[in-house]
């Protein structure tokens, strides 16, 4: 496995497409409400990425082995969704729960993160899968040090999930990013404390924990990309990229809409950029 550290220079540019990923979603936030579609929020989002931030929208056209070219600019996952959900006409409705999942390139850097929105108002289980899944996250992305071991995440996650009912999807993890969309290493969201590797000063990669208010067990539907619950519960997911500094963890997914860290986090040094 051959996992690339990241320079000052590299960095540098990391933090600018971060930066720009947030802000789409920072663009969208206004717009996703009852009646409006994810197509919409689709051409919404592929404007701002072309013509005003001057980027590239990662996703649109990304074709990994064994898939087609998928034909959208992000990704907008409904109830339960889990991921990769393709936008389309159907307008959202009161109560729905939504990740939007961005990834612009800028000067050839990625920068990848999502969040979840309720459309309307959500119901409190809803509302409570969204909120556990972020705090989900921020358990993983606190381990984040030099020393510390990818099965350190992958356990912060599960345990914190799993105490609150809620069951981790396994088949999809976090990854490292750079100059490539999908990197080493591999960033499982569940896992055994002391294993997988070690984390360095200058490894980039993303925590995107995938959370089912039912069991854990997924399908893929006919589109070929749009990943669903077996059982139909409702999944969330928030994503950050992450930078391994010298003493933590820098969020390279940072803007002014940018949801403050849970009250367990602490460190204000580590978050901000």
């Amino acid at each position: 496995m051959t996992i690339t550290l990241k320079t000052g220079a590299d960095i540098e540019g990391m933090r600018i497409a971060g930066r720009l990923a947030s802000e789409v979603l920072d663009m969208l936030t206004e717009h996703v409400k009852p009646g409006v579609s994810t197509e919409q929020l689709d051409k919404l989002a592929h404007d701002h990425i072309v013509n005003v931030q001057g980027a590239i929208p990662a996703p649109l056209n990304y074709a990994p082995p064994g898939y087609t070219p998928y034909p959208k600019s992000i990704c907008t996952s409904i109830n339960h969704q889990v991921c990769h959900g393709i936008p389309n006409d159907r307008p959202l409705k009161n109560g729905d729960i939504v990740n939007i999942d961005v990834t612009v390139i800028k000067d050839g850097w990625h920068g990848d993160t999502s969040r979840m929105f309720i459309v309307g108002e959500g119901s409190i289980a809803a509302k409570r899968l969204c909120a556990i899944t972020f705090d989900a996250m921020w358990k993983g992305i606190a381990k984040v040090k030099p020393g510390v071991r990818l099965g350190d995440i992958g356990h912060a996650i599960q345990t914190f999930a799993e105490n609150q009912g809620f069951s981790i999807v396994r088949e999809f993890c976090g990854h490292g990013i750079g100059r490539k969309f999908h990197e080493e290493p591999q960033v499982l969201h569940y896992g055994r404390p002391g294993t997988l590797e070690e984390l360095k000063a200058g490894m980039i990669f993303t925590i995107e924990p995938m959370i089912n208010a039912g069991k854990r067990e997924i399908r893929e539907m006919g589109d070929g990309w749009t990943i669903v619950t077996k059982d139909r519960s409702l999944s969330a997911q928030w994503e950050h990229t992450v930078l391994v500094t010298e003493t933590g963890y820098e969020i390279l997914t940072q803007s002014a809409g940018t949801p403050p860290p849970p009250a367990f986090i602490t460190d204000a040094k580590a978050v901000s950029a």
